[in-house]
């Protein structure tokens, strides 16, 4: 490999890098801040991944997110109401944590491998019904409620909402990925 391609590599990657300990960081800021307005909070975490979708790749915003996952399994209080640990991923909202490695996945591959916005947000919408998938069963399991009362509580008060993060998302994304790519070069 010549000499400029190395350090074109190593800029890429530690740019790379840095973007997705950024979004780690930002995911950490943005999730404990939450309204309760019931036994799931309304949280930025799912806004912060889909903005990471965006900023990275798949792959990177997936990393980003579970890295961020890891800090609050560790006990730092960056999950919903700035709490940590295992409890909360062993609790009543657990499913909807994990929930978002799927949603991620699934939501990250559409936005790299199309650029029309309405498949996207499709992606989008698809990965976070994954992930309501995901947190509604895990809510049944630990709180005793049936799968409609679970539905009630759990997945449409917060679907507006959603839908609203992901438009803010798909909209701001590609512009902040466009510069900071121009601050990269």
């Amino acid at each position: 490999m010549a000499q400029g391609n190395t350090q074109t590599l190593r800029t890429t990657n530690t740019y790379a890098m840095a973007v997705t300990a950024l979004m780690t960081a930002v995911t950490c800021i943005l999730a404990p801040l939450s309204i309760p307005i019931g036994p799931v909070p309304i949280s930025l975490t799912n806004f912060a991944i889909y903005l990471s979708l965006y900023l990275l790749d798949c792959k990177k915003g997936t990393i980003s997110y579970i890295l961020y996952l890891l800090l609050g399994l560790v006990g730092l209080p960056v999950f919903s109401g700035f709490t940590g640990g295992i409890g909360k991923l062993a609790g009543p909202t657990g499913g909807y944590i994990i929930g978002f490695i799927p949603m991620a996945i699934i939501a990250g591959i559409v936005i790299d491998k199309f650029s029309q916005r309405w498949i996207q947000i499709l992606g989008m919408i698809v990965g976070t019904a994954i992930c309501y998938a995901f947190g509604t069963a895990w809510f049944c399991i630990q709180a005793g409620y049936t799968v409609s009362a679970a539905l009630a509580v759990c997945v449409i008060p917060f679907i507006p909402a959603d839908l609203i993060k992901m438009v803010i998302a798909m909209i701001i994304g590609p512009e902040i990925r466009k510069r900071l790519g121009a601050v990269a070069q």
